[in-house]
């Protein structure tokens, strides 16, 4: 199984909490874009890194939906072409609710996209404000409905928790509005001040606070309880979907598959030997001159040795409901994951529970995941 990531650094305007490789674009740009994207698609279909048709393919940005759908269809048609497409593949959109219309929608689902995730982020206006959203709450709701009527049966929608100055009680009213609009699966994400962000220049200079440790926890908990009555599988940190309706592209990431990647800023991920981490380096310039002149634009992160390999496959496992299985890591590895992390797994066993024979943390465990993770890496 293999999958492709393609990255499009374009946004309207960079929100202050994004430290994601964006910038602004005007559509020429995009256009000459498009072409690079195609050229990359072509010198990897010729590169054969990958011989399996894609099953999943994923649009992620930046801000994916500033692409038309005639745009998307070329590049969906290059891909098919060069690599292959499997049939029933699942294909992903980003989209911003202050950028899309119908008839982009609709052809968006005409070009082939069949899985939609909108970054709403927030259904109060005055929260959306401060988080610097191109979208206003209406439209929000109008492009949920949109996208609806032009046939999208997998909607994904994003929000955002651990606000400044955020209550429960509006937490609450945003998961409420977000429960009746019936999405497939839903993203979380709590609020962080990423370096280099404006939002991280405003904590530094005492202008904004960020959310109490206890008060985050409380806020992760109530979306737990929430969605979880609502029918949703908590099946990863950050993410909850209705049955059958995990995203299967980041379950690619979890569990350390082949992940291709084009695309300025793009990360690939390569099965081969303990596995290999490229990048494509976040510089449009680059990425052009290194197309342009036939070369690979991708670049060596990390090449895993065995050691390495098994503590990241933990790091990745461990986020998940799944967890690691006993099974498939010995398979890997070639030894049992109680001798390689016997020590690890003593400090951390108050938090571990066995589903199916697999190791995985329960919620209390998920919300310090970066202390206890520590003890495997």
């Amino acid at each position: 199984m293999s999958s492709l990531y393609l990255h499009i650094p374009f946004c309207t305007r960079k929100c202050p909490y994004c430290d994601f490789f964006s910038v602004a674009a005007a559509p020429r740009q995009l256009r000459q874009y498009v072409d690079l994207l195609c050229l990359d698609i072509s010198l990897l279909g010729n590169r054969k890194e990958n011989r399996a048709p894609l099953e999943t393919i994923y649009f992620g940005g930046g801000t994916p939906s500033l692409l038309n759908a005639e745009q998307v269809e070329r590049i969906l048609k290059c891909l098919d072409r060069q690599i292959g497409i499997s049939p029933g593949a699942e294909i992903t959109l980003e989209a911003n609710p202050g950028t899309i219309t119908a008839r982009r929608l609709e052809g968006y689902l005409r070009a082939g996209i069949n899985r939609l995730s909108l970054g709403v982020q927030s259904f109060n206006q005055s929260h959306l404000e401060k988080l610097g959203r191109v979208h206003n709450r209406e439209q929000a709701l109008n492009s949920i409905g949109m996208a609806r009527r032009a046939g999208c049966d997998n909607l994904s929608l994003d929000l955002m928790f651990a606000l400044p100055g955020q209550t429960a009680a509006q937490l609450q009213a945003d998961l409420n509005e977000l429960l009746s609009l019936h999405p497939e699966h839903i993203s979380i994400y709590g609020l962080t001040f990423e370096a280099g962000t404006p939002y991280a220049k405003r904590l530094q200079a005492g202008k904004i606070q960020p959310c109490p440790d206890n008060l985050y926890a409380e806020q992760y908990r109530l979306i737990d309880d929430m969605l979880q009555t609502a029918g949703f599988e908590h099946y990863e940190i950050s993410n909850f979907a209705r049955p059958e309706k995990r995203c299967r592209h980041n379950q690619i990431y979890w569990q350390r598959q082949t992940c291709l990647a084009v695309g300025a800023g793009a990360h690939a991920f390569l099965d081969r030997g303990w596995g290999e981490r490229r990048h494509i380096p976040a510089a449009l310039e680059k990425y052009e001159e290194a197309l342009t002149n036939g070369l690979n634009p991708t670049r060596l992160l990390e090449r895993f040795d065995r050691q390495g390999a098994m503590k990241e496959y933990a790091y990745l496992a461990l986020r998940t409901k799944d967890g690691i299985d006993p099974h498939d890591f010995e398979q890997r590895f070639g030894c049992p994951v109680e001798k390689a992390f016997a020590p690890a797994l003593e400090q951390v066993k108050t938090h571990l529970r066995r589903n199916d024979g697999s190791w995985s943390f329960d919620l209390d465990g998920w919300l310090i995941y970066d202390h206890l993770i520590s003890y495997f890496l």
